[in-house]
């Protein structure tokens, strides 16, 4: 065998893949499409519009708030970009995460701070926000053919992402609120060496089989190699990784908003002790078991760096993690395998987090906003900008030859597109969710501990009747 053999191989190879994730990619936009009722992508893309002016807001500048964010690094060398394009000046101020969240409510409602466009957790937060009149509605700005370029394509979002920003919630008629511009799923990432060793190359294709697996490699793990990791600490932030699980567990039934999967479609209903939803709780808490010993004191930043030194054979948390485990300081680079949710019923199924970008309600300049907003989430700049973050939110950047793909791994990048698919949002919208958060937390570190699950999760039905009575 030549030399080049290999290397001619794996060319093939990735040819090959590429070729199907664009053929599932653009059947599964097509499709997504048809069942949500909106206009199939040749028809969401409005013939040439004369109207349309990138440079109709020339001379004004735009005060942009972002969270210093893999996003906002991607953003920067293409900023000249948009301003020689528009003739809009930007003026950028971005905030470490810490205190972005902070900062930014307190720039939303003080009249006298310039804002524009700003970074938005397209969660509750911006739920709370919209009713506290802080955003600007979207839809009008979409839909005016002076603002919006004809190939804008809303509909390259998928549907779930574009539902986390449209308020009223339970409404027939809604409005957007904002874009999104990063996602995260919940996925699978398993290490192929140690599925080889203690799995015969076997990956768990069910919950069951994988709640067995990992506690079977961590047995035999000796204290050096664990079954699982995932975060464990009591917080009400693993909420979304948690809720991934129990969409999972749920199946196809709706979980439409605000209720999400949490509610039967009113406040006054909890259904935390449904068996599908104790089952999701106990596979979580079963993960966990199969971890090391300090688990309850492990949060993303510790779960990943346990992962990525090779140390857990499974590791279940938001996808955007996957890029940086083929970086070459990683110890598991090459060896990662990704997956969705093994399924519980006949499918798998997760949930995904967004930020987006929003427009404060006090922007003077509302349209020079959108044009950048549309500018930086377009067909065009996203799949640029989103190279640096793993979570592109349009289905085109995933099915397209572009530096995004080719920057992707393959697998990688297959198994996120299929999350996309069946993913929900994770939000629930409120005004007592973080406390309600931190009640399953509580509840999960209890099932953890050897409470049976159905019994706690009868006292966390009690404890959230208990919150829900105290907001009426």
């Amino acid at each position: 065998m030549s030399r080049s053999s290999p290397w001619c191989f794996e060319r093939s190879r990735r040819r090959f893949l590429q070729t199907v994730l664009a053929a599932a990619g653009a059947a599964q936009l097509l499709a997504n499409c048809q069942q949500s009722g909106a206009p199939k992508p040749d028809d969401a893309i409005a013939p040439a519009n004369d109207a349309f002016d990138w440079r109709c807001c020339e001379g004004q500048t735009l005060h942009l708030l972002l969270n210093r964010h893999p996003w906002t690094a991607g953003l920067q060398p293409y900023l000249a970009n948009f301003e020689a394009q528009t003739g809009i000046q930007t003026n950028l101020t971005i905030v470490p995460e810490p205190d972005y969240f902070q900062v930014m409510e307190t720039a939303l409602q003080d009249e006298t701070i310039a804002i524009d466009v700003f970074f938005l957790p397209m969660d509750s937060t911006a739920y709370r926000l919209w009713q506290g009149s802080l955003l600007q509605p979207l839809t009008p700005l979409l839909n005016d053919v002076r603002l919006t370029e004809p190939s804008y394509n809303l509909f390259d979002f998928p549907e779930g992402f574009r539902l986390a920003a449209m308020y009223p919630p339970e409404a027939e008629s809604q409005q957007l609120f904002g874009i999104p511009i990063t996602f995260e799923s919940y996925i699978l990432f398993y290490n192929q060496q140690l599925v080889n060793q203690y799995l015969d190359g076997r990956v768990p294709q069910t919950m069951p089989d994988l709640i067995s697996a990992a506690q079977t490699i961590n047995q035999r793990g000796q204290g050096e190699v664990f079954g699982a990791v995932m975060r464990g600490v009591r917080s009400d932030t693993i909420i979304d990784t948690v809720t991934g699980l129990v969409l999972n567990s749920w199946g196809s039934p709706a979980t439409p908003l605000p209720y999400n999967v949490w509610f039967d479609r009113d406040w006054q209903r909890p259904r935390f002790t449904d068996p599908k939803i104790v089952a999701g709780l106990t596979a979580y808490a079963q993960l966990m078991q199969a971890g090391p010993p300090n688990i309850q004191a492990i949060d993303w930043p510790e779960a990943t760096q346990l992962f990525q030194n090779g140390q857990a054979a499974f590791y279940i948390d938001a996808s955007l993690f996957g890029p940086g485990y083929e970086q070459p300081d990683s110890a598991i680079a090459g060896n990662v395998g990704y997956t969705r949710l093994p399924r519980v019923q006949s499918a798998s199924l997760t949930g995904h987090w967004l930020w987006g970008l929003g427009i404060a309600q006090q922007s003077s300049q509302p349209e020079a906003a959108w044009l950048f907003v549309q500018w930086a989430t377009s067909p065009q700049m996203e799949p640029l900008i989103s190279v640096n973050t793993g979570g592109a939110p349009r289905f085109s950047s995933w099915i397209n030859a572009s530096p995004y793909t080719a920057a992707m791994n393959i697998e990688y990048a297959l198994c996120v597109q299929k999350a996309m698919q069946t993913s929900r949002p994770t939000a629930v919208l409120h005004p007592r969710w973080n406390e309600i958060a931190l009640a399953i937390a509580d509840t999960i570190q209890a099932i953890y501990q050897g409470t049976d699950g159905s019994a706690a999760a009868a006292q966390l039905q009690a404890r959230v009747e208990q919150l829900i009575a105290q907001e009426a």
